[in-house]
């Protein structure tokens, strides 16, 4: 795991333009990133994501199903780690290229739940709000909502203007209150119809919905103890006893309320709580809770990521070797291993363990990112076109992927090919908002490459969508 984490330029710029997010719930993270390449940070007040190929795998198993019961289609659904300690999960309109809607679920969400039928029944939740079309109409609902409070506002301050200060701010302050008010019972009116339509969805995949139920029922219990307790989600998901009862009456006309999960499921659920223990606890938390005399795959790998983070790579290793030993086609064990020793700098041992992840599963682009990263980082020319051979296989799925454009045109550098090396420069700015470095090195590999090629075509494309992106940040 590492640090450096590629943020989709689209998605960065929907976070720094906050209005163009539509939402089932309101969200707030801080920065962070696991595997895969570089960060970019976005608004304090927004969040950036969690890249994992383990941990994306896990939970697109769980939620592909959901959505094919839903008749949408997986493609256009893009799933997100978000780092924040709190057990939430909120859908979204999605402003990425070719998704329609986004799902994000916090590393809290994972961390404090205790199944995988619990995850999944979150997911089914969330699912629920995109097929009943409840982003779109959130927004509307906002919009209607603000009709009061901007009237308030007009009232309290034409009372403050005729000297009446307390009362034109009693004005504002009810306008405000009559404005919550009416958006918060739409929401629990969508989120009681997203928990029937989850059950449905979970039926049709004969699933057991009690993981919703156990989830509302947790969020209803630490909410009554706290009115503090992870307000964010309790807000925008109100949990009632009403809807609770609802929504246990159905899951217990369910003929598959009793399915469990299966030992599979909960197996990789514990995996991937215990990488995330790893990485995102203190030391010494992840040494009591994976204690030395636990030789469970679990505690291995726990133990693993807490030593690479302090850093005590020669104890990552014993950890990250014992976990092959007994696992060895397991492309996660092996890529942990390639990136310690790259950490290690040592780069030329990482490529073997990277190799081999990749050669386990061939089609994570973000793999093959990290093998072709530890390629050019040993500086040895005769790696830099195995390494540009890896990463164009990865942008065909991670074409906005910063990190990988950056180790393109280090490959193309490399290579002795500068036209491409600046294109591929351009390709990274575009794709990290930075419209103005885009221009320059487009027109730089617009001048150099052969005219009519597609590569030329390519520097061109980017020449037109960066320009009409300055003029049009220009009329904002």
């Amino acid at each position: 795991m590492t640090r450096r984490d590629p943020i989709m330029r689209s998605l960065r710029n929907a976070i720094l333009r906050k209005d163009t997010w539509r939402g089932a719930a309101f969200f707030s993270a801080t920065a962070f990133a696991l595997v895969g390449a570089l960060t970019q940070p976005a608004h304090a007040q927004s969040i950036d994501v969690v890249r994992d190929t383990e941990i994306e795998r896990v939970l697109r198993s769980y939620e592909v199903p959901i959505l094919k019961a839903a008749g949408i289609d997986p493609n256009t659904v893009h799933l997100f780690l978000v780092q924040d300690p709190e057990i939430n999960a909120f859908a979204t309109q999605s402003p990425v290229a070719g998704n329609e809607e986004d799902i994000f679920v916090n590393t809290g969400t994972l961390m404090q739940l205790k199944k995988p039928n619990q995850i999944i029944g979150i997911l089914a939740h969330e699912t629920g709000h995109i097929a009943g079309g409840h982003l779109v109409r959130s927004a509307d609902a906002m919009q209607k909502a603000s009709i009061p409070m901007l009237i308030g506002m007009a009232v309290g301050i034409a009372a403050m203007a005729m000297g009446a200060g307390e009362a034109g701010m009693g004005a504002i302050q009810l306008g405000q209150q009559a404005a919550m008010s009416q958006f918060l019972a739409f929401s629990r009116v969508q989120e009681a119809t997203a928990d029937q339509m989850g059950v449905t969805f979970l039926n049709r995949t004969h699933q057991s919905a009690r993981g919703m139920v156990e989830v509302f029922e947790k969020f209803a219990n630490d909410n009554a103890r706290s009115a503090y307790y992870n307000k964010d989600f309790v807000s925008d998901h109100p949990a009632d006893r009403e809807r609770i009862d609802a929504l246990q009456t159905r899951v217990e006309a369910s003929p598959y309320k009793d399915v469990p999960d299966t030992p599979e499921q909960i197996k990789e659920f514990h995996m991937i709580q215990a990488k995330l223990a790893g990485f995102l606890s203190k030391p010494d938390e992840v040494l009591v809770r994976y204690p030395l005399s636990d030789q469970s795959d679990e505690a291995h790998y726990a133990r693993a990521m807490a030593y690479f983070r302090q850093p005590d790579m020669k104890k990552a290793l014993e950890e990250t070797n014992a976990l092959i030993a007994t696992n060895p086609k397991n492309p996660y064990f092996w890529e942990l291993l390639g990136q310690i020793y790259v950490e290690m700098s040592q780069p030329a041992k990482g490529i073997g363990p990277y190799q081999k992840s990749v050669d386990l599963m061939p089609d994570a682009p973000l793999l093959r990112i990290s093998l072709a990263a530890a390629q050019l980082a040993t500086e040895n020319t005769q790696l830099a076109q195995p390494a540009l051979n890896n990463l164009k296989i990865a942008l065909v799925q991670e074409n906005s992927n910063t990190f990988a454009w950056y180790q393109a045109a280090q490959a193309y550098s490399d290579l002795g090919n500068k036209p491409m090396a600046d294109l591929a420069t351009a390709e990274l700015h575009y794709q990290a908002g930075d419209m103005r470095g885009a221009l320059h090195f487009a027109d730089a590999a617009s001048r150099k490459l052969a005219k009519g090629s597609t590569d030329w075509q390519h520097a061109n494309d980017i020449l037109a969508a960066a320009a009409a992106a300055n003029v049009q940040a220009r009329r904002r």
